[in-house]
């Protein structure tokens, strides 16, 4: 018998253990709070080689590169409007139209077309 309690209390701790794990796992997003400080940058070579511009995630305005970038990282809460014309103008470059790159939060990208200006969003 002291075999069989034995092994009901391992199985019950086990199941506990298996409990607490999925409810400390389970926490939602917004939990961690991503200081908006964290790091952004445009580089002016694919796979964020090359001279690297950094991004006040702070000043939603529109800014223009100091020259054309290629890839860009946003390891920060906030989200970034990447557009290929100066001055935050959508469109392909050198023409009007709809286009513009969202870099979203927490990733990095090389971008079709250089990228000349952006704006920091939410």
């Amino acid at each position: 018998m002291a075999t069989h309690r034995t092994k009901a209390l391992t199985a019950t701790a086990a199941a506990g253990a298996a409990l607490l794990l999925g409810a400390a796992l389970a926490q939602p997003a917004a939990a961690v709070e991503l200081p908006r400080s964290a790091v952004a940058y445009f580089a002016t070579g694919s796979n964020l080689t090359g001279t690297q511009y950094a991004v006040d995630t702070a000043d939603t305005g529109c800014h223009n590169l100091p020259a054309a970038a290629r890839s860009a990282v946003d390891f920060t809460a906030a989200n970034i409007q990447v557009f290929f014309n100066a001055d935050c103008a959508t469109g392909l470059p050198g023409k009007t139209g709809s286009g513009y790159y969202a870099l979203g939060s927490l990733h990095w990208a090389d971008f079709p077309y250089p990228a000349v200006s952006y704006r920091v969003t939410g």
